[in-house]
């Protein structure tokens, strides 16, 4: 909805003029018709139309001029002596002065409200502009997106051939001035701008506006509304720009929180390995353990196990930072879930010594496109996960089993005390810990890495609660770059 400027153009001006002289010419012709059966009181109420009519359509300037025209009208045909505006008779000299209060009155009347009419059309559409506005900057949080639906709504709203909005400062510290011009891809023009409109808010100045447009400068009603609008883009711009600050502080905040929880955890887990291992290289340098004896692969033993978890415990913090910044690219070769599962328990069979280990997994399943070293991974933060979880004696189950003819998935379970529900989908989580930091140790990065490998092979995994324990379950896919797997078991070449 275009606003309207209450200035009267000059063409519009003459049209209405030209209207009201018609009319009371028209008035005049059709009473000379009839002339004769009328009286003078009459006539001069009949006078009364035009000069309504010209208040209505042209206001009270329009109304008083159809009022001195009908008034001359009506005194030269039909007052006697007729075709002059000499007056004889004092009882027509009494009816021309009431003639003319009475029609000046009415004009003014309907001029008033007129007036008064055009006045609350235009604050309505003022209201229904500015609440156009506010939906349309509800919900915006960059200065890009306020910048385009202000522009758009100033150029619907005046006419403008084009406008520019200067934000100075912006959302981060030291921005430079950024400037937006719409219609966008136009070419900013040479002339100086109608009207500058500042961006202000209670916090300072935020920027302004600039305005072109051809014609004449802004009527008041134009630059009230204007500086409304400008005064709604600065309260939309301080809003986005302190969601911006917030938004960076909640990041930095938990950037702060996760920094402490990585500390924290990581000092933990080399803190006990290196311990351990500085006591067996004490005990060997000590010369109190004989090289010969059995004691002596025992400590090698428990050094090269720490030196393991350590290697172990690297390599999660490596695969994390690979896995944010998105880089973590699968090396696919087609191989066996068997031989990855049995070389995994072998690197990891002291750390199983306390443990049960069942192994479901067969060497017909058709082999699967994964990276080894990665996949290898997943199999030991899933095991490792399991001896953190189930106790001493407890059974370790890992099963793989083919869904259909294009996925694989595996199972990794414990007897370990069941997971909350609730707590079921955050396991993945970093950081998450459904138990006690001091009760089960890790950087608590084991399952979220996981999850990403996972994923990076175009997989799933999930975790679910079965009897005795927690059961980790994921899907790899079998086809690959749009090949199937070289070697099929008969069961899937019959089907």
């Amino acid at each position: 909805m275009r606003f309207t400027s209450f200035r009267q153009s000059g063409p519009r001006y003459a049209g209405r003029l030209v209207l009201v002289l018609a009319l009371i010419a028209l008035t005049t012709v059709a009473l000379r018709f009839v002339q004769g059966e009328l009286n003078t009181p009459i006539v001069a109420l009949l006078y009364l139309l035009p000069v309504g009519l010209g208040a209505s359509l042209g206001g009270l300037s329009f109304g008083v001029l159809a009022s001195f025209l009908a008034f001359l009208a009506f005194n030269y045909f039909f007052i006697a002596p007729y075709y002059t505006l000499f007056v004889h008779q004092t009882q027509d000299l009494l009816v021309l002065v009431v003639f003319l209060g009475v029609a000046v009155t009415v004009s003014q009347l309907l001029g008033r409200a007129q007036a008064g009419l055009a006045a609350a059309q235009a604050r309505e559409r003022e209201t229904t502009s500015l609440y156009e506005l506010s939906t349309a900057l509800t919900g915006l949080r960059s200065e890009g997106t306020i910048a385009q639906a202000l522009a758009e709504r100033l150029i619907e709203i005046s006419a403008a051939r084009a406008v520019e909005l200067v934000f100075q400062g912006g959302a981060q510290a030291g921005a430079g001035e950024q400037s937006y011009l719409l219609p966008a891809g136009g070419p900013r023009p040479a002339m100086p701008p109608l009207a500058v409109l500042p961006l202000t808010t209670a916090r300072g100045r935020f920027g302004e506006i600039r305005l072109w447009r051809a014609g004449s400068g802004l009527s008041p009603a134009e630059e009230r509304l204007l500086a409304t609008f400008a005064g709604q883009g600065a309260l939309a711009l301080e809003h986005a720009l302190l969601s911006q600050a917030e938004t960076q502080a909640r990041i930095l905040e938990e950037s702060d929180r996760l920094k402490t929880a990585l500390l924290s955890s990581v000092s933990h887990e080399l803190r006990t390995p290196l311990a351990t291992m500085k006591a067996s290289v004490t005990s060997l340098r000590s010369g109190e353990v004989d090289w010969a004896a059995p004691a002596r692969q025992d400590l090698l033993a428990v050094v090269e196990e720490e030196l393991d978890h350590l290697n172990r415990l690297v390599g999660n913090l490596l695969d994390m930072s690979r896995i944010e910044a998105g880089v973590l690219k699968p090396n696919r070769v087609w191989l066996s879930l068997a031989e990855v599962a049995g070389g995994t328990l072998t690197r990891m069979r002291r750390a199983l010594e306390q443990h049960r280990v069942v192994v479901d997994i067969s060497d017909d399943l058709p082999l699967a496109p994964a990276d080894y070293v990665q996949l290898e991974q997943v199999f030991t933060n899933l095991i490792s996960n399991s001896l953190k979880y189930g106790p001493p004696g407890s059974t370790i189950t890992l099963k793989a089993w083919l869904v259909d003819t294009r996925t694989l998935q595996v199972q990794v379970q414990n007897q370990g005390p069941p997971v909350p529900d609730q707590h079921l989908v955050h396991i993945f989580d970093k950081f998450y810990r459904i138990t006690a930091a001091d009760r089960v140790t890790g950087t608590g990065l084991g399952l979220s890495i996981c999850k990403g490998i996972i994923e990076a092979h175009g997989g799933r995994i999930w975790a679910e609660n079965l009897a005795p324990g927690l059961a980790i379950n994921f899907t790899l896919p079998l086809a690959w770059a749009g090949s199937q797997p070289p070697r099929l078991p008969p069961e899937v070449e019959a089907a």
